[in-house]
């Protein structure tokens, strides 16, 4: 109950942002406000069915079936009876950078995706745990939540440019009062949106570990595969796809520059196998050393 009545809240903030680039726009007009709140309601109306679909083609994931990969779908159907959810659909990334991702508005249509590159890189434990956490974000539809906030952050960054440009080359030479709201707005919104969505995302990362981990008793097999999957997405980074995603993946598959890393959409690894350890440790587990 908690953790939904902080997503709300987390939402109602967005939607806050929201009105305010579509007031700076608008001058003031309620008739502004109250269209930029309508256009972000059809964007999470939007988000809310087609967004799977969005990601899956984007990424050109492929549906796959048991007979294709009758140990990855072995691994799945174990581990969704272990949490308690329906078994979701399987899909392959055609990548090689290790990683992998879930989608889908709820349970029942849920998709799993993997890349090819993490099933010859993760242990089977290894990769249980990867599922295992990923099966906790389906049951908790982060999913959902997180695709939604990530659209919306988007949509505030995109109409935060166009403010940008109206005091560039129109409102805001009317007045340097109202210039100066446009010049704020402009470069606070979409870090603020970005602030939401990054609260909503490293949250639940915490959480779904957690969760997952409990799910098949294994913390350590998660930690294990964070471990590797640290080094391994380090050393390949994911060249196509949008960085604006990323907060789907189990860890982030992008290259991060000084900057990106105050905006990380996954807290540290480090501390993941840190929290992962000491869940070991009451189960009397191994402990994973990042080193």
């Amino acid at each position: 109950m908690h953790a939904m009545i902080r997503t709300a809240l987390l939402f109602l903030v967005l939607f806050g942002l929201f009105a305010l680039v579509g007031w700076v726009l608008g001058g003031g007009n309620m008739l502004t406000i109250i269209v930029f709140l309508i256009l972000a309601g059809v964007l999470n109306i939007f988000s809310y069915f087609y967004s799977d679909k969005i990601i899956l083609r984007s990424y050109k994931a492929r549906i796959i079936d048991e007979r294709e990969s009758p140990k990855l779908y072995g691994i799945v159907a174990k581990v969704a009876s272990d949490s308690n959810i329906p078994v979701p659909k399987v899909a392959i990334v055609p990548m090689d950078a290790p990683n992998a991702f879930a989608t889908g508005r709820n349970k029942k249509n849920a998709v799993v995706c993997v890349t090819r590159g993490i099933l010859n890189y993760l242990s089977e434990e290894e990769l249980e745990g990867v599922l295992a956490h990923e099966m906790a974000h389906i049951k908790d539809r982060d999913i959902l939540v997180m695709t939604v906030a990530a659209t919306v952050a988007g949509a505030i960054a995109i109409f935060a440019r166009m403010a940008y440009w109206s005091l560039l080359f129109g409102r805001g030479r009317r007045g340097s009062g109202s210039g100066l709201i446009i010049l704020i707005a402009a470069i606070t919104a979409p870090i603020a949106a970005a602030l939401v969505q990054l609260a909503i995302s490293r949250t639940r990362e915490y959480k779904a570990d957690r969760e997952g981990s409990l799910a098949i008793r294994k913390p350590w097999a998660l930690a294990s595969a964070l471990k590797k999957l640290e080094y391994g997405n380090r050393r390949r980074r994911m060249k196509n796809g949008n960085p604006a995603s990323a907060s789907l993946f189990i860890v982030n598959p992008f290259k991060e520059g000084v900057f990106m890393k105050l905006f990380s959409t996954h807290p540290s690894t480090s501390d993941r196998i840190k929290k992962l350890n000491e869940l070991s440790e009451a189960m009397g587990g191994p402990i994973v050393y990042m080193g």
